[in-house]
């Protein structure tokens, strides 16, 4: 696997490509062992994203996971920046639990591209796996103008 890594506001995030298409990324500061162009360019669209001039990423992606996993990794990259859904309403969707969905959105393997902050419970912010947890998500949601629910 190669790897890539990008000092962002929310700290350093490494990604990895595997077979064309990016598979992972964590809050960590890695090593890059490998120069890809699909890096190269993930990590364009990462700083583009965070400097306000991104809303769509645009990469290859491959979700290592079981068929429902990936369902649900599809379902909330189909959630426009900006906006919101609920855990209930993907379940609703794929005919499942919101606790099947929320526990496949804690385990998305490329969070931010794949945006699970764009998730919320029914009554809460839901949770967040990555780096932060849930102050996290807020200022996710708060960097795509989201953040109306939160005022």
């Amino acid at each position: 696997m190669a790897y890539g890594i990008i000092n962002s506001p929310l700290g350093p995030l490494e990604f990895g490509e595997e077979g064309g298409a990016i598979v992972r990324l964590e809050w960590r500061r890695g090593v890059v062992n490998e120069e890809t162009l699909l890096l190269a360019r993930a990590r364009q669209q990462l700083d583009a994203y965070f400097a306000g001039e991104l809303e769509v990423f645009d990469l290859p992606l491959k979700v290592k996971g079981s068929q429902f996993q990936r369902d649900v990794c599809d379902a909330i990259a189909a959630i426009p920046f900006g906006h919101t859904r609920t855990y209930g309403d993907i379940a609703r969707d794929l005919g499942a639990s919101a606790q099947a969905v929320g526990a496949a959105c804690g385990a998305n393997p490329i969070p931010i591209i794949i945006p699970c902050h764009r998730v919320l419970g029914a009554s809460s912010l839901g949770g967040f796996s990555g780096a932060g947890g849930v102050e996290t998500k807020v200022w996710l949601l708060r960097h795509e103008g989201a953040a109306g629910l939160l005022i």
